[in-house]
């Protein structure tokens, strides 16, 4: 498979992950520093993302101190689905649920025996369709159309069942107790 990982630090999970990949056969390019400095985190998530939209690898994987941020940066691009896993259950729930072709992992809380775990879990587990993750999936599409489309007013959204709702508010000196 080609890979694209991307980096904003090279920290030693970085390098171990590397390692992991090629050692499994993959393809890997790296996007990141070749040493001790550091590159902004949205340029590297935008070239492992677009790496991905454009064909050039299969999948991708970035980090950043928290993941949150190549997390971010990388879902802007249309076709991307980012997804931040701290677990190698989340990890799973991602790719079967969410098709999410994007892993982004923290450079702060991923061990090298956590990232092994986590990405077993993402290469093993293959999205399974469904009729409701495929009318999200939908949801996402549209969602990424409208926003490269702004002239072209959105289809109407929040009726029914996921409206907003009305909510009393509780004061601390007033509180409801249950019967």
């Amino acid at each position: 498979m080609r890979l694209s990982v991307g980096a904003d630090e090279r920290k030693p999970v970085v390098d171990a992950v590397i390692k992991l990949l090629k050692r499994d056969g993959h393809r890997v390019v790296f996007y990141g520093p070749s040493g001790r400095g550091s590159v902004p985190w949205p340029e590297v998530a935008a070239c492992v993302a677009h790496d991905i939209a454009g064909g050039g690898a299969d999948e991708g994987i970035l980090f950043c101190w928290t993941g949150t941020g190549v997390s971010i940066a990388a879902n802007k691009v249309p076709g991307i689905r980012a997804a931040l896993c701290g677990d190698a259950e989340t990890a799973s729930g991602a790719r079967k649920w969410n098709d999410a072709n994007l892993l982004c992992l923290s450079l702060r809380t991923t061990t090298e025996a956590l990232a092994q775990e986590i990405l077993k879990a993402w290469f093993t587990t293959r999205y399974q369709s469904t009729p409701e993750d495929e009318a999200c999936l939908a949801a996402v599409r549209r969602l990424e159309y409208e926003t490269s489309h702004p002239d072209e007013k959105p289809k109407t959204r929040c009726h029914g069942e996921g409206s907003p709702q009305e909510t009393e508010t509780i004061s601390k000196n007033n509180k409801e107790t249950e019967e």
